[in-house]
């Protein structure tokens, strides 16, 4: 595939055609050694945010190297330089490369993701070329870009006066703000940012400190040579939400007294619902108070199943792999969220708003007892603590009750779990592989109720230590990769 500029645009006609001539040349020199480990280093940052064996197509992909870090099942590269095509074929002969200007690019079908890599700041013009990517877009699309800050303007000036650095005709001067801005008026949102590379020069164990850790922290991360966004398509109102079907997973240990008012309460949502129970080695009769409320209702479907391991992250994940349906919840047989509640979180998810729609009891004023001083103390530590972690705000770590797409989960379910050896709740495996695969994290405002049955089943101070040991994990797994 190639074309051309449009030749009734004369500036841009000769804007293109200054910059394809450029890029030509460089590609015929050799790649200063001096950028190496920056090259390599973004390698990195991408492998971690685009998952192997998705279809991936990259904007101004050169000489495709980038292209090839990911691993894609189908990976397709287009640049208007055609030397730089002709190398990246060479190069990587399975994946599929074309000549062309991304502003007339005609290419069909979408992608799983979709890469700009120092492209922005060289492109004629940004708006449209972000309009042109989401016709490529499926809602689950994740356009993922960087590009270099202007702080390093006068350092990269001289590298290139040195012969240290690929030259560059002059640049647009395009900001966070001003990217995030045109991605808006594209109708595109971003999910995530983060700040990447402090030192692009390979000293070993001072480049790993500055460009995993220091760079993520105030002043340093002030000072950083690339930011990173990633983005999405801004789904739309009124989406139907009466075709797909939902799978209620109900763990449940020491809850024979809530048992008829779960399944009573929950309500039909969308096509059809079904009510998993997953009954955890009580002591008191709450497996057969399940049994016999099945039978009492014959108009629900529901599955009661009988958990093997330990904790409600076990019984969770169990429920999860028998779900029959397109959407999967969680819901606490305590009813301190009440079922009630489902609907609202069904609606937020099939609207595209949120993908991944996580409960907040932080918000309303909570029934007297209904979480004691030290736990509510404890869960806005970890909300601040994780929504650093995961780059997006989450209010409330703890709360039950949750709502996702199965296909979504099943990825999150392969790429394996965190904490499965000692998180006794579920939540993190959840949230830190929703963050992975940067879906939307939507916050819920719930009205959190006393127990009126049973007692709970944490246990403050041993749980509490486990969650820092996962702050822990998470940094090293997330946060600084």
């Amino acid at each position: 595939m190639t074309s051309t500029p449009h030749s009734h645009d004369t500036s841009r006609t000769e804007y293109t055609l200054k910059r394809i001539a450029h890029w030509d040349a460089v590609a015929l020199r050799p790649r200063p050694t001096w950028g190496n480990y920056y090259h390599r280093r973004l390698e990195e940052i991408y492998r971690d945010l685009a998952p192997p064996g998705q279809r991936v197509l990259e904007v101004g992909c050169a000489t495709g190297d980038l292209l090839a870090a990911v691993s894609p099942s189908e990976g397709v590269g287009v640049d208007f330089s055609g030397q730089m095509v002709y190398r990246a074929q060479e190069r990587y002969p399975k994946l599929d490369f074309f000549h062309s200007d991304i502003h007339d690019a005609d290419l069909k079908g979408t992608f799983d993701t979709i890469i700009l890599s120092d492209v922005v700041n060289d492109l004629w013009d940004v708006q449209q070329v972000f309009e042109k990517i989401k016709t490529w877009c499926a809602p689950h699309t994740r356009i993922i870009l960087n590009s270099y800050s202007r702080v390093w303007q006068p350092q990269l000036t001289l590298a290139r006066a040195l012969g240290l650095a690929t030259p560059l005709l002059p640049q647009n001067w395009l900001t966070v703000e001003d990217i995030t801005n045109l991605l808006s008026l594209a109708d595109l949102e971003v999910l995530r940012k983060s700040t990447e590379i402090l030192l692009p020069l390979n000293i070993p164990l001072f480049a790993r400190l500055c460009n995993r850790y220091l760079v993520k922290f105030a002043p340093f991360r002030w000072f950083a040579l690339t930011h990173v966004l990633v983005a999405r398509v801004r789904p739309s109102a009124g989406r139907s939400s009466r075709s797909d079907s939902v799978s209620v997973v109900i763990p449940a240990r020491n809850e024979e007294g809530n048992i008829e008012r779960i399944i009573a309460g929950v309500p039909e949502m969308g096509a059809q619902t079904e009510l998993i129970f997953v009954e955890g080695h009580s002591t008191d009769n709450t497996y057969a108070a399940i049994q016999e409320a099945v039978k009492a209702h014959p108009e629900r479907t529901c599955q009661v199943l009988k958990q093997t391991g330990k904790g409600k992250g076990d019984a969770v994940r169990l429920g999860f792999s028998r779900a029959q349906h397109d959407i999967l919840m969680i819901l606490d047989a305590d009813l301190t969220v009440p079922p009630s509640d489902l609907p609202r979180f069904h609606q937020a998810l099939v609207s595209g708003r949120g993908e991944f729609i996580n409960g907040v009891r932080l918000v309303y004023p909570m029934e007297g007892k209904a979480m004691q001083f030290c736990n509510i103390v404890g869960n806005r530590f970890f909300s601040l603590a994780f929504s650093w972690l995961l780059g997006q705000p989450i209010k409330d770590t703890l709360c039950g009750t949750k709502a996702l797409w199965k296909r979504d989960y099943e990825r999150i379910a392969a790429d394996k779990a965190f904490f499965a050896r000692f998180d006794p709740f579920g939540d993190f495996d959840l949230l830190f592989g929703a963050a992975k695969l940067s879906l939307k994290l939507l916050d819920l405002p719930v009205r959190y109720r006393r127990r009126t049955y049973g007692e709970t089943n944490i246990q403050r101070w041993r749980h509490g230590w486990l969650l820092l040991k996962m702050v822990v994990l998470a940094a090293r797994r997330v946060k600084f990769v």
